[in-house]
């Protein structure tokens, strides 16, 4: 089944392959990698909401509950009670979307009563039997992440024989049983995992090979932003230290074919995405080569000898 081009999401429009587009982080939550105890209050979480907005994010992506490596699960009253006001209060003010980082149904329902539109489930839905019969009656969108164990045992089951294509199986199995569910496939979208349960390495090949994913054929989440494989390149141990190196490594996901970018520096974010969509995205769908560019560049490299020559004839076609 061929999936739409494009999401309704309340007032705002999501074309797959026009742009990228932004995920702002909200954790309201005391113990998240990143931003812990920043917003866990709702005048803090309010005014973070409304900075990220107004730095151009498109969705807001609201978490009661911390998923960083190790984190320790806590009650679903204490999730519903830290997410709900704040979902509440963003909603009486603005339209955009809101998405709520969980992967229990409770949370998830009482999150989508608020006033949230989109679910994003760490575990692919997999977590909660009931995850997947919610989001079929309501008909919101999904985001069906890769994972492994739980956070606090998903570092210690990085061993794949097959990395990527271990990961697009289940991938794919998430996705037939949320359509055996009755979500539309329209309403899907897929993230791999990028650190969880994944190690430096693999996060690196994760993203080297992301197109991979995009063949599958739903629209691709990455969530790149302050994580630990960015800050051992750097050796930044602080998360908010790592803002320049979650630039090249969201830079490396729009240039392999990312449709969302999951972020907390939204503002830096937005601008990288601009120029990163400018490179990558705009002579393919905006100026497409003609027969004639075609047939020049065929004619140059048919002549040429090496497959070096041949790349730089091809370099010197385009530059006639």
């Amino acid at each position: 089944m061929e999936v739409s081009s494009v999401l309704q999401v309340r007032d705002r429009r999501f074309v797959w392959g026009d742009r990228t587009y932004i995920m702002g982080v909200l954790n309201v939550t005391p113990d998240s990698f990143s931003d812990g105890g920043d917003f866990d209050n709702l005048e803090a979480a309010m005014s973070q909401a409304k900075q990220l907005e107004t730095a151009g994010a498109d969705i807001l992506d609201i978490g009661g509950q911390s998923t960083r490596p190790g984190a320790k699960e806590v009650a679903v009253r204490e999730e519903i009670d830290r997410v709900v006001p704040v979902i509440e209060a963003v909603r009486s003010r603005s339209s955009i979307p809101i998405s709520i980082d969980t992967y229990r149904a409770d949370v998830a329902q009482a999150a989508l009563d608020a006033g949230a539109d989109i679910v994003n489930d760490v575990t692919g839905g997999i977590a909660d039997s009931e995850m997947f019969p919610l989001v079929g009656e309501r008909q919101v969108p999904i985001v069906l992440m890769h994972m492994r164990g739980t956070p606090k045992t998903m570092q210690t089951l990085t061993q794949y024989e097959d990395l990527v294509g271990e990961i697009c199986r289940v991938l794919n199995r998430h996705v037939t049983a949320a359509t055996a569910c009755g979500i539309s496939p329209d309403r899907i979208l897929l993230d791999p995992g990028i650190g969880f349960a994944k190690t430096h390495e693999q996060n690196l090949e994760l993203l080297r090979r992301l197109p991979e994913f995009r063949e599958l054929g739903y629209p691709l989440l990455v969530g790149v932003s302050r994580k630990s494989f960015i800050g051992k390149i750097l050796d930044r141990q602080n998360p908010k230290d790592r803002v320049w190196g979650t630039a090249a490594a969201c830079t490396a996901a729009i240039a392999n074919l990312a449709d969302i970018l999951r972020v907390h520096d939204v503002a830096e974010m937005r601008d990288v995405a601009r120029v990163a969509d400018a490179m990558f995205r705009e002579p393919i769908s905006r100026k497409p080569i003609s027969q004639e560019q075609k047939d020049e560049s065929r004619d140059v490299t048919e002549n040429a000898s090496t497959p070096r020559e041949e790349r730089v004839l091809n370099l010197n076609a385009t530059q006639v």
